[in-house]
């Protein structure tokens, strides 16, 4: 019997490295995209404005960590803004293992556009979010659904925002948030009501998970340090993981399905206890 096949992209670092790590440990195999495909590569970041600059974190660091729980990995460098490479990579997941088992939607876009207000947010920013976080996910949704529907097993899984869920406290530049990052979250996020509809016959799951704050390594770049994110009381990454390998393969999961979003630390809790 083949091994099962998780598809994870943004898995150089933060939540999907550790949750790429999360499904080595229970045996899966694992296709890996991000940009960063070796350490020290310099790639633009920057959510107030465009900076390069080169962050911890690799796919050649994920996978050396998956091998080592017996995993085959497949790493391929790709970018939410070129909706082809990823595409690309996908199509080398199916010819490389024939199937894709867990497609999990971890990437964003963490560029400029993200914290700016209405009138000074510029329309080719707010297209470069939905192209990362709306458009190239749906393209994947395309393209590796229908073997799990073939195969009437698998789940999908994207990550949203809880910006997406509630008003802004202040404007981005005073605590708060804009208005282009959330609203293409909000568009994710009606995915999955559209999809269990579709395919409410079939076994596929389908979960938008909200992970709460978690502290990455672009955040910190962005200027969020250790003092600043203990304020908001943040969810370690492995928690994340933890949630989403759960929903993707614990039968109990299927009693969450109805539900529009998944809150990851709260989940956490309620079954595993206080994250570390």
């Amino acid at each position: 019997m083949s091994r099962p096949v998780a598809f994870i992209t943004g898995a150089s670092r933060g939540i999907g490295a550790v949750t790429a790590l999360e499904f080595a440990r229970h045996g899966y195999d694992l296709v890996l995209t991000a940009r960063t495909l070796k350490e020290g590569e310099q790639h633009e970041y920057g959510s107030w404005e465009s900076t390069t600059t080169a962050l911890p974190g690799s796919l050649e660091s994920t996978a050396a960590a998956a091998r080592e729980f017996g995993s085959e990995v497949l790493l391929l460098r790709s970018d939410i803004l070129d909706t082809a490479s990823v595409l690309a990579a996908a199509d080398q997941a199916l010819t490389h293992f024939g199937k894709v088992d867990v497609l999990f939607n971890n990437a964003c876009y963490q560029g400029p556009g993200n914290m700016q207000r209405v009138l000074e947010v510029e329309l080719d920013q707010v297209e470069k979010i939905y192209r990362g976080n709306v458009l190239t996910p749906l393209a994947l949704v395309q393209k590796l659904l229908p073997g799990m529907l073939e195969r009437n097993s698998g789940a999908v899984i994207n990550m949203v925002s809880g910006s997406a869920l509630s008003d802004p406290p202040a404007p981005a530049d005073e605590g708060g948030w804009g208005f282009a990052y959330p609203s293409s979250k909000a568009a994710l996020i009606r995915m999955m009501p559209s999809l269990r509809v579709e395919h409410k016959a079939s076994d596929i799951r389908f979960f938008s998970v909200e992970p709460g704050f978690v502290l990455t390594e672009v955040m910190k770049a962005n200027g969020f340090d250790d003092k600043i994110a203990a304020r908001f009381n943040p969810t370690p990454p492995q928690a994340i993981a933890d949630i989403v390998y759960w929903l993707a393969s614990d039968g109990a999961a299927l009693e969450q399905h109805h539900r529009a979003v998944i809150f990851a630390p709260q989940l956490h809790k309620k079954l595993f206890g206080e994250a570390k």
